[in-house]
């Protein structure tokens, strides 16, 4: 067979694929902040003219609430979309995947009225496995991090930074191979295991007992399981389809650009859409950013606006500030335009959804941060570096007396970024 080419060939391999023939567009909800700003109720309202809802990237860190009818329903692994009878809800490649909290979290929302989840639910072959080790691993490291360094990285323990490391160094295991030999996939789970124990000698592993449970799970999850990357290459070139893509944690929390180390373990902003599903860049249509028009993070980390006084508390006990994964109370404060501004410079946001302006309708006055002062210099952009509060300053505008006159002033504040 010859590889030579002809004129005509060259000829043809210079033209280039117009964008818009490039089949479906995908329609991508973010959080703008540091998580819990309400995108599983964006979601939820997209999701009913939607045909497929994705998840791309995280594990059941994550938590969305969702109330239908009155009931709510918590979501950390499952797609907020798998309410809506009409779609197919798809777990991307890059999510990682703890199957008892998967299939806990089935139970418990079936209790609530979740019914057909089977026939919608699509999982990526090439999605990662969480094992209950790695949960143990994560506990053991925070431990070591508060002996070492005097200060932990406030990880909810799910066991999502050790899988992700160890899909980085390459001795992971993901769900084709648990669909495959398990004998093979039970020996390279004993070498993963042998491998934590001489970094972590007080790490007891159950290893057959984990084993017998995987091969029990194996079964159940075979019928969701296809080939990702062409399923949604279908999803995306077959018919005209809309396609929403459902963004865990949020920006400030991301691996690269969140604030470092006090972030998840994956890209949580739009370019882990494409990664986390196996997608071009020409496929991303709208990305819409949620914020809530206060700020608000759990754990440790730099929070610039953030209030300890009656402010913050008011604003956590009517916001009903409270973790959906770990339950601690979120600390609280004014909103950042500092940050929604550097989110929006990462993602390219086509609209923002503000949420919970109501909560603020009881305040005298509502204060919007601006720009920060580091070493006495005011700087309108959000710093790589973690800066003392010793040597750091919030620039705040003072803005309105109600909620609908905030909602005015944000829109024109943000029209300007």
């Amino acid at each position: 067979m010859s590889l030579g080419r002809s004129a005509n060939d060259h000829k043809s391999a210079a033209v280039k694929r117009a964008r818009n023939d490039s089949g479906n567009k995908v329609t991508v909800v973010l959080g703008a902040q540091w998580g819990d700003e309400g995108k599983g109720k964006v979601v939820d309202l997209l999701a009913t003219e939607s045909d497929v809802v994705c998840r791309c990237q995280g594990g059941n860190n994550a938590g969305h609430t969702v109330v239908v009818d009155e009931k709510e329903y918590d979501f950390h692994l499952l797609p907020s979309g798998i309410i809506s009878t009409k779609c197919t809800s798809f777990i991307g490649n890059g999510v990682v995947i703890h199957l008892p909290g998967l299939f806990e979290e089935i139970d418990k929302n079936e209790k609530k009225g979740l019914k057909g989840w089977d026939k919608r639910l699509v999982i990526s072959d090439r999605a990662h496995i969480v094992f209950d080790f790695h949960q143990a691993v994560d506990g053991l490291q925070e431990v070591q991090r508060q002996a070492q360094e005097g200060q932990n990285i406030g990880t909810t323990k799910k066991g999502i930074g050790p899988t992700y490391a160890c899909k980085a160094s390459r001795t992971g295991l993901r769900i084709c191979d648990l669909m495959a030999d398990f004998s093979e996939f039970s020996t390279r789970v004993k070498n993963l295991v042998l491998q934590y124990q001489s970094m972590y000698p007080a790490l007891k592993v159950d290893v057959e007992g984990e084993l017998k449970k995987l091969k029990e799970y194996a079964e159940r999850i075979r019928p969701l399981v296809r080939d990702g990357v062409y399923f949604m290459y279908d999803a995306i070139h077959g018919p005209p389809k809309k396609i929403l893509v459902e963004g865990a944690n949020a920006a400030l929390l991301d691996i690269d650009f969140g604030t470092y180390p006090f972030v998840t373990s994956s890209n949580c902003t739009v370019g882990g859409v494409c990664t986390g599903l196996g997608i071009p860049p020409a496929n991303i249509g709208d990305v819409y950013g949620v914020s809530k028009a206060y700020t608000t993070r759990v754990g440790i980390g730099a929070f610039p606006t953030e209030q300890l006084n009656a402010v913050g508390e008011l604003l956590q006990t009517r916001g009903h500030e409270v973790g959906v994964t770990t339950g601690r109370k979120r600390r609280c404060g004014w909103l950042d335009l500092v940050i929604l501004n550097y989110a929006h410079m990462i993602n390219g946001f086509t609209a923002i959804a503000l949420t919970k302006l109501d909560i603020l309708d009881v305040l005298d006055e509502i204060k919007v941060g601006v720009a920060y002062k580091i070493n006495g210099k005011r700087v309108p952009y959000f710093p790589g570096k973690i800066i003392p509060k010793s040597a750091g300053k919030i620039f705040f505008s003072s803005t309105a007396q109600n909620a609908q006159h905030c909602c005015m002033l944000l829109e024109r504040s943000l029209a300007l970024m």
